[in-house]
């Protein structure tokens, strides 16, 4: 019932919506009979909450616009605004006027009077007054602080626009021209009047990493150390690990198990074995860092691992979930050291399919610690230094790795062909270059292998019935799908009339190593919703997977902690007792879903941003020069377009397309020149100049290396045909 909410609001929200009825709605969402009383539960309590409303005819709608409206302010360039409902309404965003925003700021919950602005086109135009500001969306800023004749004042740093912020005391705070600060706001805008502060901190000199590296933790409020309680439980299970007295534990410390894992990875969490039985099948074992071993339930590092939810990785430094004592020490799989660990063991057949699974508390010693370079040479043959027992067992996991992929796929496993960019830094942490990142196959073996183990844990605690927190993955709404149709379309492709997981992957094989690759898989990305946590039982799309979670990864995500425990409760014979404690309710789940799903989103913003200041950090030095992209995205007010080397978006303004009125055509997906036909369309290749950098605004902008229009308007024959009709 709550999928089909969510399904419901986000159908109803799309701007092509067209208001159907209860039936036709089910159908549109391809409800079958068995969820029938689920949609109808659903559409209920969407009507008693008045989220949703049904008019005359029996048809289903957002409610209309009210008199007043509560939602978020964001801010544009130009001056005016717009406020986005908290509540979904049939109308959508509201246009807020610049004198009608009465001292809002980008990111405020604010009240609006809604105000009707005349009809277009039969259908009433609204627009608001902001009369309330409920709740400042931040009090904090950081900027650069500059000087204007006697005027000190920041530009706030990130996405979204914010105005100008006057400093009042820069010259006692001990700050410099050009220094990176924190800014508490002590007046906000009034009339206007731009907003005024304090100056809190000094990060450092703008443009050094450690001061970047400040500004983002700064502004994603990334956890800094840990206190004095976590440090004093991590220190104290780090004295009494002694692994030699676990005697309820299988002692698996003299088999061949080794780690893969990047050159630079200090929490090593996952390690594998593998061996054939007497009836000649795999038996694939897991291994994992048994954390709940040292982290109680309700204890100050599982509260505070909660309230991180994830490590975050940014270019250069680990901002861990758990204290390094731990995170790097006795819960990592360090090679020669014995290592608790919970393990899955999977058997499997020639085909790679599953005959049998089992779960356990295990020591491990790991035999040799692999970089993914490294595991990728000797499967190329180049294996000399290597022990051989770590060749054999490297290329046992190829055989197995290769059959398990083979079986996923003709399940209906998604794999999109996105390439990531490895930055490359000079001694003081600046960027310098970038490369492709390493692909090579032994990520897919590990990938393929944390997926199998993922999966037979939440297999497992399905049998039992027992609420988990999973991994889920919603499948496409078909508005996505006939998106996806239409785009497809436009490159003269043929496309099937049901959209499903096996016409994507055949639709993503066509065009691999083709100039459509990335278009083709940037838009079936966009296509699909995110995946999140959430107790609720829809399986993983991507992955084709009815029972998926997270497990492999408890070192540095709480997601796996929690699965960790319950697993843990069925070893010990005891996860079919009522009252466990590990046992967490569905609404707390829930909320720890949703919490986890907020962490990890900020922690990828923040590694985002982070990678995307050092490289226009460089850029800035790199003025003239061309570069190779692809049309990434579309627009009235410009091009955008993806840097192929660096991984970078720049935005080209429709004045330097060339000599021409230019006009986004959504249908065609394409931008057109008015009086000379020529077309921008996604995923065109293209050559472009840097033209310039806004490293507070995080934009690149860049042009076309040659003009696409060089001759004056009414010259083509399509402006001499126009004027001849004329």
């Amino acid at each position: 019932m709550e999928n089909y909410k969510l399904q419901i609001l986000n159908t109803l929200t799309r701007r092509d919506y067209e208001p159907m009825t209860a039936s036709q709605l089910a159908g549109y969402l391809g409800v079958g009979r068995q969820d029938t009383a689920a949609f109808r539960a659903a559409l209920d309590q969407l009507r008693k909450s008045g989220q949703i409303v049904t008019d005359a005819r029996k048809h289903i709608t957002l409610p209309p616009m009210a008199d007043r409206v509560i939602g978020t302010f964001r801010a544009n360039p130009r001056g005016f605004g717009f406020l986005v409902p908290l509540t979904p309404n049939a109308h959508g965003d509201l246009y807020i006027a610049a004198e009608d925003i009465n001292g809002a700021m980008s990111g405020d919950i604010v009240q609006a009077q809604v105000v009707r602005r005349g009809k277009r086109d039969g259908q009433w135009r609204y627009g608001g007054r902001i009369i309330q500001i409920i709740e400042r969306g931040s009090d904090r800023f950081v900027g650069t602080l500059q000087r204007r004749q006697n005027t000190w004042f920041i530009q706030p740093e990130g996405k979204g626009f914010f105005g100008s912020i006057l400093i009042d005391d820069a010259p006692s705070s001990g700050a410099k021209e050009n220094d990176k600060v924190v800014v508490e706001i002590t007046r906000y805008p009034q009339n206007d009047q731009p907003a005024r502060g304090a100056i809190v901190r000094v990060l450092g000199k703008t443009g050094q990493y450690e001061t970047e590296i400040r500004s983002i933790m700064e502004r994603f409020a990334l956890p800094e150390d840990f206190d004095e309680a976590c440090r004093r439980q991590a220190h104290q299970a780090v004295e009494q690990f002694d692994p030699d007295k676990a005697a309820d534990r299988a002692n698996l410390s003299d088999e061949i198990i080794i780690t893969i894992d990047p050159a630079d990875a200090k929490d090593f969490d996952d390690a594998i074995s593998l061996r054939k039985d007497r009836d000649g099948n795999w038996r694939l074992g897991v291994h994992i860092a048994d954390v709940s071993a040292f982290i109680p339930m309700h204890s100050p590092l599982d509260e505070e691992a909660h309230r991180r939810g994830n490590s975050v990785y940014l270019p250069g430094k680990v901002i861990p979930m758990l204290p390094e004592v731990l995170s790097n020490g006795i819960c990592s799989l360090q090679p020669g050291q014995k290592r608790f660990t919970k393990s899955v063991y999977i058997t499997y057949n020639a085909e790679g399919k599953v005959l049998q699974t089992e779960f356990d508390n295990t020591i491990i010693r790991s035999t040799a610690r692999l970089t993914y370079e490294e595991a990728d040479r000797i499967l190329r043959g180049r294996a000399k230094g290597f022990p051989g027992e770590v060749v054999a067992l490297l290329k046992d996991m190829e055989t197995l790795a290769k059959a398990i992929e083979v079986r996923r796929r003709k399940a209906g496993m998604i794999h999109l062909d996105l390439p990531e960019t490895e930055l490359i830094y000079d001694a003081s942490g600046q960027v310098i270059d970038a490369r492709p990142a390493d692909d090579s196959y032994p990520h897919t073996i590990i990938e393929m292998f944390m997926v199998e183990a993922n999966e037979a844990v939440a297999g497992l605690l399905d049998r039992f019935r027992v609420p988990f927190l999973r991994r889920i993955h919603p499948a496409p709404d078909a508005q996505s799908a006939k998106n996806l149709g239409r785009f497809i379309k436009l490159f003269r492709m043929k496309v099937p009339r049901v959209l499903d997981r096996r016409a994507i992957q055949d639709l993503l094989e066509s065009v691999k190593g083709t100039p459509l690759s990335y278009a083709i898989n940037t838009y079936v990305l966009r296509s699909l919703p995110k995946a999140e946590y959430s107790p609720l039982n829809i399986g993983h799309y991507a992955l084709a997977s009815t029972h998926y979670c997270h497990f492999t990864s408890p070192i540095r995500r709480y997601a796996d902690l929690l699965v960790h425990r319950l697993l843990d409760c069925y070893i010990r014979g005891t996860l079919n007792k009522i009252g466990l404690e590990e046992v967490l309710p569905e609404l707390e789940l829930r909320e720890i879903g949703r919490h986890l799903t907020w962490t990890e989103e900020q922690a990828e913003n923040a590694e985002n941003e982070l990678k995307t200041i050092l490289i226009l950090q460089m850029l800035t030095k790199h003025i003239g020069e061309e570069m190779e992209a692809v049309v990434s995205g579309l627009t009235n007010f410009g091009i955008f377009v993806q840097c192929l080397k660096f991984g970078i978006e720049g935005l080209i303004e429709p004045g330097d397309l060339g000599l021409d009125e230019w006009k986004y055509d959504p249908r065609a997906q394409a931008v057109i020149g008015k009086w000379s036909g020529q077309s921008i369309r996604l995923g065109q290749p293209l050559k472009v100049r840097i033209v310039s950098v806004n490293l507070p605004a995080r934009q690149l902008f860049v042009a076309p290396a040659e003009p696409l229009i060089s001759r004056r308007r009414g010259t083509s024959r399509h402006a001499k045909n126009a004027g001849k009709k004329r």
